[in-house]
């Protein structure tokens, strides 16, 4: 039998991991699951966890307000060293790029305990974008013995980077798995949430929008902001409904730029943080998407919602080439004439609506879990 450590510490973190621990737990003859969340982001995880019924056997409890990097590093990988020694476990599995990811890798590293990377091999190429997570997977991936990568671009990166073929297995991403999950527990609960209750009757368009990158602070989430604004002041019919990151810079800057608008504006909805139901629901009601998420490029096009990414250059080319995502930055003019290209005109909608989702078809957890029962 197999003793498995799964650690994570933020909600997408969580999103696509359940999946995997969940069949993880269906096959106990091969395999012991232990869970343990650094809370990394404490709210936001904790939801996700209640969602998929997930109880850490450990909680580091990491979260400080403002925190910074280096503490966080620190204090991760302080802790995970003294979890490795207490549980000794005989495979230890991180997901994505989160501090929790790589400070895990490295711990696990140290104490010779062999790592399975999920969503292993994406890259942007450029080690400042985004900013920590291109550095935190690449550290992850020179140190991982199984890499589960979602797709061949991300299989073909890592072959560049010299990992051996037999080490990489090409999965699918388990966002997928999660998402198909919950819509079909949502399909008879209705709307989740009764602050989101009036746009289940509401037949205008809704966008989307999420932004909470470390690199658009300043200059660039200001702008984020602006566009937002001009859209809804331009497009009567619109209503925008953008989520507030619980990061103090992001939300200082959202207040500082639409909190003014959305008090005498009701078509923009400024909330809180929404659980991981009601982000299912939104992308499931809503017209497309604006985002700087990673995880937000890979679920939206399962619902057949074009993605305008709001940054530089993203490590998930494939929603690009498929045609379901564009690549838009944080230019104020340029996120509103995108935007309005795609509210306005039906073929350009209907072009990126119809693509095909490029990251899974909802069978990666298994994919995952043959792989390591093959050994």
């Amino acid at each position: 039998m197999t003793k498995v450590l799964v650690a994570f510490g933020t909600r997408p973190e969580a999103i696509k991991l359940a999946p995997v621990i969940h069949r993880l737990a269906a096959d106990p003859a091969r395999f012991r699951t232990h869970v343990c969340v650094t809370a990394q982001h404490r709210e936001m995880l904790d939801q996700v966890l209640s969602f998929f019924s997930i109880r850490p056997d450990r909680d580091l409890a990491l979260m400080r307000p403002d925190q910074t990097l280096p503490a966080l590093t620190a204090a991760a990988l302080t802790a995970m060293a003294g979890v490795l020694a207490a549980e000794r476990p005989d495979l230890v599995m991180v997901q994505g790029d989160t501090t929790t990811t790589m400070a895990t890798a490295l711990a696990a590293f140290y104490a010779r305990i062999p790592i399975a990377h999920v969503e292993a091999g994406l890259r942007t190429g450029d080690r400042f974008a985004p900013f920590p997570e291109e550095v935190n997977r690449r550290v992850t991936s020179l140190v991982a013995d199984w890499h589960f990568a979602p797709t061949a671009r991300a299989r073909d990166a890592l072959l560049a980077e010299g990992v051996a073929p037999e080490r990489i297995h090409v999965t699918g991403n388990t966002v997928v798995d999660a998402l198909l999950a919950a819509r079909a527990r949502l399909a008879t609960a209705g709307v989740p949430s009764p602050a989101l209750a009036a746009l289940g009757g509401d037949a205008r368009p809704v966008v989307l929008v999420t932004a909470h990158r470390r690199e658009s602070f300043g200059a660039g989430l200001r702008d984020v902001c602006l566009a937002v604004r001009d859209l809804v002041e331009r497009n009567a019919d619109l209503v925008a409904v953008f989520p507030v990151h619980l990061n103090p810079r992001v939300r200082a800057a959202v207040e500082e730029a639409l909190g003014a608008v959305a008090t005498r504006n009701p078509r923009l909805v400024l909330t809180e943080p929404v659980g991981y139901p009601d982000l299912v629901w939104l992308l499931d009601r809503c017209r497309l998407v604006l985002t700087d998420s990673g995880g937000i490029q890979e679920e939206a096009p399962t619902f057949r919602k074009p993605v305008l990414v709001m940054r530089e250059v993203t490590e998930r080319p494939e929603g690009v080439a498929a045609g379901v995502a564009r690549v838009v930055g944080t230019d104020r003019a340029r996120i509103v004439a995108e935007t309005e290209r795609l509210l306005r005109d039906p073929a350009a909608y209907a072009a990126m609506a119809a693509a095909e989702n490029p990251y899974g078809d909802g069978r990666a957890a298994e994919r995952i879990v043959d792989a390591l029962a093959r050994g």
